[in-house]
Order: C-alpha cells, then sequence, then structure tokens
C-alpha cells in the first residue's frame, strides 16, 4: 500500500492549520513562530529541520516514561496488530489485566475497581457523576486555581478564567487554594487556614451537603502548587463530615512523578474515595480512568455509562508496558534523584536573576515563577514570554502556566537524565540573560 503524502514543511504545515483547524484549535500554540516535531526519543525531540531539543514538557504531561519507549511501542504495536479495538460491551482480556494491575496500585484493604475512558477530562466528569450518584447531593468543591479539564463539566470545577466557557454546569463552589507562595493568608501559612476555609464555604455557598471535593495532588496547569502537609487528609475529613468524597486528581502528578510515591496523595496519606488518572498513563496513547471502590461505583449500574474507546485494548496494553517501565526502569527513583538535582539548580538561578520570585516541585514536577518585584510578588506575564521564548533558541521545550501565565512549568519525560540537568539549567540561565 502506498503511504500517505506528508507535507513537512513548517509553512505548509501552518496554512494547512490556519485554514481548516477551528479557532479553538489555532488559538492554543505556545510559540510565537510555529515549530513542527518530526520525531521523539525518550527524553527528547527533532523538529522537521532536524534540530534536538530537550522535552521538558512531555506533551502536556503525556509522555511518562519517555516518548516512542520501545516497549511500549512494541506492545501497542503487537495489540493493533491483533486487534485494534474491542467495545467493552464484549471481554477482552488485556484491559482486565490493566485494571488489575491500576488497582494493586492503590492503598490496601479496599474493593477497589476501575472504569476506563479516552481522557482525562472525561474521567473527572465521570468522578463527578459518581459522587453525586452515590451521595444523592449536588454540590462539589473545587479549588480556585484548579485546572480538572476543558469538558463542559470539567470546566464547571476549573478555576481559572480562560478555561471557562458560557453554559457550564453549576452546584460547584470555589475554595481559595492552599498556594504557600501566594496564598491568602500569606506565606508558608500551612494548611490550617485553608481548612478552615473548607468549613466556611461549605457553610456559606453550598447547601451544607455536598457531592465532593475536587483536589489535584499537586497543581498542574495552576503552577505547579503542591498541597502543604496535612491539607490533602485534612480536606478529606471535613469533605466526608458534610456527606461527600474525597476526589484526588492525580492526573498530572500521578504515576510516580513526584518521585517519592506512585500517587501524589499518598504524600499526606490520605486515602481518596475516587482517584482521576490520565496522560502518563498510556505514555502518548489517549486513555484515562477512574478508580473508586466498589461500593461507590455500585450505584451508577442502574443507568448506562459508556466510553466508546475507554478500554481500547491497544491503549490499555500501552497502558499494562507503562507500568512494567516504571517498575523495571526504576522510573520513579529517577524523577525523585533528577528532580531534586534540577530544583536545587533552579534555585541558584532565583539568587542570579531577580525576575524570578520562587521556585518550587517536587519530582519532576516543577516551576519558576516570575514576579516584576518580589516584595509585591506582581506577576510578570511579559518576563515569562520572553524567556519562554528564549529557550527555543536553548533548544528547551516547556510551558507557561498559571493564572495569569506568570510561571515556567517543567514536566519532563520521567527518564530525564541528571547528565541533561546541566545543559538545562545552562539554557535557562541564557535565556534569562538575554532579557539583557
Amino acid at each position: 500500500m502506498t503511504d500517505l503524502p506528508i507535507d513537512w514543511t513548517t509553512e505548509g504545515t501552518a496554512r494547512r492549520r490556519d485554514t481548516y483547524y477551528a479557532a479553538t484549535q489555532t488559538k492554543f500554540v505556545p510559540f510565537k513562530d510555529p515549530i513542527v516535531f518530526r520525531k521523539g526519543q525518550m527524553q527528547y525531540l527533532w523538529d522537521a529541520e532536524g534540530n534536538k531539543y530537550t522535552d521538558l514538557l512531555g506533551m502536556n504531561v503525556c509522555i511518562s516514561v519517555g516518548h516512542s519507549h520501545p516497549k511500549v511501542v512494541a506492545a501497542a504495536q503487537a495489540q493493533a496488530a491483533d486487534l485494534t479495538h474491542c467495545t467493552t460491551m464484549f471481554y477482552h482480556p488485556v484491559p482486565a489485566h490493566l485494571a488489575e494491575e491500576l488497582a494493586a496500585t492503590m492503598p490496601k484493604g479496599h474493593d477497589w475497581v476501575v472504569h476506563f475512558t479516552n481522557s482525562g477530562a472525561e474521567a473527572i466528569d465521570l468522578a463527578m457523576t459518581i459522587a453525586r450518584t452515590y451521595t444523592g447531593n449536588l454540590d462539589l468543591l473545587a479549588l480556585r486555581t484548579a485546572y480538572h479539564g476543558p469538558t463542559a463539566a470539567a470546566q464547571s470545577v476549573t478555576g481559572i478564567s480562560t478555561w471557562r466557557h458560557p453554559g457550564m454546569p453549576g452546584n460547584v463552589a470555589f475554595v481559595a487554594d492552599p498556594n504557600q507562595y501566594r496564598g491568602i493568608f500569606g506565606e508558608n501559612a500551612g494548611a490550617a487556614p485553608y481548612l478552615d476555609e473548607i468549613e466556611r464555604t461549605i457553610a456559606t455557598a453550598t447547601s451544607g451537603r455536598i457531592a465532593g471535593m475536587l483536589v489535584e495532588s499537586v497543581q498542574g496547569y495552576g503552577g505547579i502548587i503542591e498541597m502543604p502537609e496535612g491539607y490533602m487528609s485534612g480536606a478529606a475529613e471535613r469533605v466526608r463530615a458534610a456527606g461527600g468524597l474525597y476526589i484526588a486528581d492525580e492526573v498530572q502528578s500521578g504515576f510516580g512523578r513526584t518521585g517519592d510515591h506512585m500517587w501524589g496523595f499518598e504524600a499526606d496519606g490520605v486515602v481518596p474515595d475516587i482517584v482521576v488518572m490520565a496522560k502518563g498513563i498510556g505514555n502518548g496513547f489517549p486513555l484515562g480512568a477512574v478508580v473508586t471502590r466498589k461500593d461507590i461505583a455500585a450505584p451508577m449500574a442502574e443507568k448506562f455509562m459508556f466510553h466508546t474507546y475507554g478500554a481500547n485494548p491497544t491503549s490499555c496494553a500501552a497502558g499494562r508496558a507503562v507500568l512494567q517501565v516504571i517498575r523495571e526502569d526504576e522510573v520513579q527513583e529517577n524523577a525523585r534523584t533528577v528532580g531534586a538535582a534540577l530544583l536545587k539548580r533552579l534555585h541558584e538561578l532565583k539568587d542570579k536573576h531577580e525576575a524570578i520570585g520562587d521556585v518550587r516541585g517536587r519530582g519532576l514536577m516543577l516551576a519558576i515563577e516570575m514576579v516584576k518585584d518580589r516584595r509585591t510578588k506582581e506577576p510578570d506575564r511579559e518576563t515569562t514570554s520572553a524567556v519562554f521564548e528564549n529557550c527555543r533558541a536553548s533548544r528547551l521545550i516547556l510551558s507557561k502556566s498559571g493564572p495569569t501565565q506568570s510561571v515556567l512549568r517543567m514536566v519532563p519525560p520521567m527518564c530525564l537524565s541528571l547528565a541533561d540537568v546541566d545543559e538545562v539549567a545552562e539554557g535557562l540561565d541564557r535565556a534569562f540573560t538575554a532579557l539583557g
């Protein structure tokens, strides 16, 4: 069979996008000038002209164990050659095995069950529906700078205005996020005042009985905001007292990315009622999942709930290989070690460049936040954009994040090595120095 022709030129690709993509898909472009990627291998990318880049974005955190990881590719290829898709109306062993293996990563002593979806946003939608069905309550809590996805329901629990469109579902109240750098209670205020805010919000902005609360264990798009010690467990306690379920969003922070644990919520010893996962689960293959206790999932069986490609065996074969690679390649340990080394270098950059207000993160979820003045902490979106553009000259791919786009977010494939750390730090240093 003759291969379909592909025009790899930047000009041709840009023209086709501008002509045939809807406005919703042409807006979300990071660099001023387009870039076409042709190849990826582990932590590296090559553009159509053959230039090599270090990927600090992981294609929006989807690439967990490395671009085109040979074990993941081989598993997906083998399954696709036998049977590319099988609807969940019929039985197939590959998704069933993956469900068993995911359940085994959850806290012991509970009967965990899995519902596969196509994406993280769909998984968030499902988690919201499960919580409302199980509890019989409608009201949900979310954090003010949370990002949970772009679908209508997921938007309704996303606390960033640029992601919210008209006509979203209601019954959502937002709680102040426990940001230890610029939170409403000041620097390093800890968890206590923010836990009090949960109680106040339940008492004033809900019926008093809630369906649940969604928390990213480490906020991703919100700017790599780690939950302070005691917050997740304290939030779960208060939510359950109001009749709700604690929903851990692990779409970005899961699968060993934080280094210390497989799941971000483990840092606080909390056992969620529902866990949402996606992105890194498939290492680039579309796949998401909701994991919850069997008794919580049971009432959903009274009505149909279906995701056409949710348990696609090809994607699930990739997911099984991802779990295998995480174990065999000690990916979580690598995230911890390399992340700590890179964070140390980021602190050195902060000492050198006044534009940096804060550096933070855990494992390979790291951030640099830009400010116009360290005393006032006024966000500096313009400097962030300038540094971001300068990073391209150093062949670094990362993202602008946070509610004001004043944060450089680094969530690379977890195979980033210690040998890469110097190159990344030096590239960032050049990007800041070029500001003049």
